[in-house]
């Protein structure tokens, strides 16, 4: 998955995913708590790869790991207009409210509140950003 998308969350908690991104997500998938307090939206089968890896880890290395991510997991379904229900404790973990950003970063996508996405993006510089890729071998 890829790009970036600026969307409102509605009253009700309902996120219009991007057609680009639902076509990646499907019809139903998993959202979690993410890192950096934003949330993590996994297709069914990445989803299922992260939880057997979590489950393999032995209990003294998996458990902080099954509480964060498991703990908080919520399945969700596409509606007809291509909406999605964000649970009132993960809206709350994020801090999202109204505007949001939704990008795609890989296998997953994540649902960042947009002026802590701003923030984010504003502390990232070029620097930091070629130290990472060269240490990555680009």
């Amino acid at each position: 998955m890829k790009g970036e998308y600026q969307h409102t969350l509605d009253a009700k908690g309902r996120l219009f995913i991007p057609a680009k991104l639902r076509e990646q997500l499907g019809d139903s998938f998993v959202v979690t708590k993410g890192l950096d307090e934003c949330l993590f939206l996994y297709p069914q089968k990445a989803w299922d790869e992260l939880e057997q890896k979590i489950r393999q880890l032995p209990m003294s290395k998996s458990r902080g790991l099954q509480r964060f991510f498991l703990s908080s997991a919520a399945d969700v379904t596409v509606d007809r207009q291509g909406r999605i229900v964000i649970p009132t404790t993960l809206r709350s973990y994020a801090n999202l409210e109204r505007d949001v950003v939704v990008i795609g970063v890989g296998e997953r996508a994540e649902l960042w509140d947009a002026q802590r996405w701003n923030a984010y993006t504003d502390d990232m510089d070029c620097e930091s950003i070629a130290q990472a890729m060269e240490e990555l071998g680009f």
